[in-house]
């Protein structure tokens, strides 16, 4: 799980939530959140000190089991209505991404791949992927509901979730949303009926998957022939990131071939 730093609090709401902190013990018991306590602990009777905690930065810390992540992740662009909220964010030139725990988005096979359409001149920045219209989307990973909205010459009825692993994954031409901004969800978990809303030609899921913005090639992660990861980390890269991954056993079979 990569760790990003993040501004945490806003200036109004430093010595509120300092005792509110102190009163309340977190749910992490690892060595940087029990810092984390002495040091608001110390700092508690010093009003002058508390509004200097705005200044203090930290970092996702979180326990397997936990379904809701710290809020740091929820605070870079999360009000934004942009798809790419972090146009100004120092973008990592390399990054290793936890993809375990995953759920295919919908059964269905790509009908269009990631990449560059001469057809109508622009990048298409995911893959689209056969549906039958009010087919069940679900949730990728486990993660929290950024935007759900509309754009009629776009992507239609979207929704974007953010996830603890850094990700973002979009869901678009959607029919129905099933979900709300703000709103937990798992992996695997209903999210939208899928559609042919916005610019579409026909019943399709477009299904993106984005680090601070940039549109991973979703073949880099998901082996979508055999319904699965290629494997449990994605290491994202300035240089690579559009670029596919193929580990099906029919494309090293062919690749096989090919040597003889």
């Amino acid at each position: 799980m990569h760790k990003i730093a993040y501004s945490v609090f806003a200036l109004i709401c430093a010595i509120p939530l300092v005792a509110q902190t102190i009163s309340s013990p977190s749910k992490s018991s690892s060595p940087h959140a029990a810092m984390h306590r002495e040091l608001l602990a110390k700092q508690a009777s010093h009003a002058d000190e508390q509004v200097q905690l705005v200044e203090h930065y930290t970092f996702i810390d979180l326990l397997e089991e936990d379904i809701e992540p710290e809020l740091d992740i929820y605070t870079e662009g999360w009000n934004s209505k942009s798809v790419n909220p972090f146009k100004d964010t120092d973008v990592p030139d390399s990054q290793t991404i936890d993809v375990t725990g995953h759920f295919m988005p919908c059964p269905g096979f790509i009908t269009s791949n990631y990449g560059y359409r001469r057809k109508f001149g622009r990048m298409h920045k995911g893959v689209d992927l056969k549906i039958q219209r009010n087919d069940t989307i679900y949730a990728a990973f486990d993660g929290k509901v950024r935007l759900t909205a509309y754009e009629r010459r776009g992507y239609g009825y979207y929704i974007i979730i953010r996830h603890p692993n850094g990700l973002e994954t979009v869901y678009g031409h959607l029919n129905k949303h099933l979900v709300k901004p703000d709103q937990v969800v798992r992996a695997g978990e209903p999210i939208a009926l899928g559609g042919s809303t916005g610019r579409s030609t026909g019943p399709h899921l477009h299904f993106e998957t984005r680090f601070m913005g940039y549109a991973i090639n979703p073949c880099a992660i998901f082996d979508f022939e055999n319904q699965t990861t290629h494997t449990d980390t994605y290491t994202f890269s300035k240089k690579t990131y559009t670029q596919p991954r193929n580990f099906a056993p029919s494309r090293a079979s062919s690749t096989v071939a090919k040597k003889k």
